[in-house]
């Protein structure tokens, strides 16, 4: 667990000192740096634990062959349940040059969102949204399928970094054909010692905040904290107001609140809106007005 440097080594301008003298975990992996690098602009110090790590699957043949397939034969419902995995979906789609055919081939199918982070994606890649499940949840989007004659249907899920979380056998359940893409999976922290440190240091008081951007992240680092037996000692410290909980929405935080464990939320699932919420409550009378998407 170390302070990691700002992106290519430059040292953003200061936006304010809300945070100076405020030492923070980010327990995330991917956007870290992004992230580090918005909070250092307000003065924090930046401890990177990173509790997962995202294996893409952009090169696997198989997700190449189910592109390839859905090309040849558009399906007509798509769900999309990560901006990542949209994002790294259609990367591997161009890589291979089949992107345009993918995007006409999708062009008139039915898009069901597992939140906005998907949507975004899927509209910054061409695809127009049909329905977004509020509280981004597998389980919104199952009961929504339920709604739909889905029999003798293709509908393709792209599953997120923990499988299929049910969306597949529930396709396959309403008769319809499910073509499952697999973009990428979430894999253990690349330095467990890092995590290690840091659930020690949020625990005997030498970190102000920890920071979450993913469920799968949430549950990791919190098993760490199981782990060292540094879980009592930390949660008495979040329930006494001495060590924030900060995650980037409701799914994940759920780990926490699973735990009994309060978390700030910001009031939109952005990583921007994450990084406003963290200032202000530090320091309620700094205003964040940039938000990043």
């Amino acid at each position: 667990m170390s302070a990691g440097p700002s992106p290519r080594g430059l040292t953003p301008p200061r936006l304010s000192d809300a945070l100076e003298g405020r030492r923070l975990v980010l327990a995330l992996d991917r956007r870290a740096e992004e992230l580090a690098a918005a909070l250092t602009r307000h003065g924090a110090e930046i401890l990177h634990a990173p509790a997962m790590s995202m294996i893409p699957h952009v090169d696997d043949p198989y997700l190449l062959a189910r592109t390839a397939d859905l090309i040849a034969r558009a399906p007509e419902v798509l769900v999309a349940t990560t901006g990542v995995g949209m994002r790294g979906w259609f990367e591997a789609a161009d890589a291979a040059g089949v992107g345009p055919a993918l995007r006409t081939s999708l062009a008139g199918t039915r898009v069901l969102a597992r939140g906005p982070k998907a949507r975004g994606a899927a509209q910054a890649v061409g695809l127009e949204v049909d329905w977004v499940a509020d509280e981004g949840t597998s389980a919104e989007v199952i009961a929504h399928l339920r709604d739909l004659d889905l029999q003798g249907r293709r509908v393709a899920v792209q599953h997120h970094g923990s499988g299929a979380d049910g969306l597949d056998a529930a396709v396959a359940a309403a008769g319809a054909h499910v073509v499952a893409l697999t973009v990428y999976r979430w894999g253990p922290p690349r330095d467990p010692a890092a995590v290690h440190r840091s659930v020690l240091a949020a625990a005997d008081g030498t970190v102000d905040a920890v920071l979450f951007t993913a469920a799968p992240g949430t549950e990791n680092w919190l098993r760490a904290a199981e782990r060292a037996g540094a879980l009592p000692r930390l949660a008495a410290r979040v329930r006494a107001g001495e060590l924030l909980m900060a995650a980037v929405g409701p799914l994940t935080a759920a780990p926490l609140q699973a735990r009994g464990l309060p978390a700030l939320l910001p009031t939109r699932s952005r990583m921007g809106a994450l990084v406003r919420a963290v200032v202000e409550h530090f320091d309620p009378a700094a205003r964040v007005t940039q938000e990043a998407s």
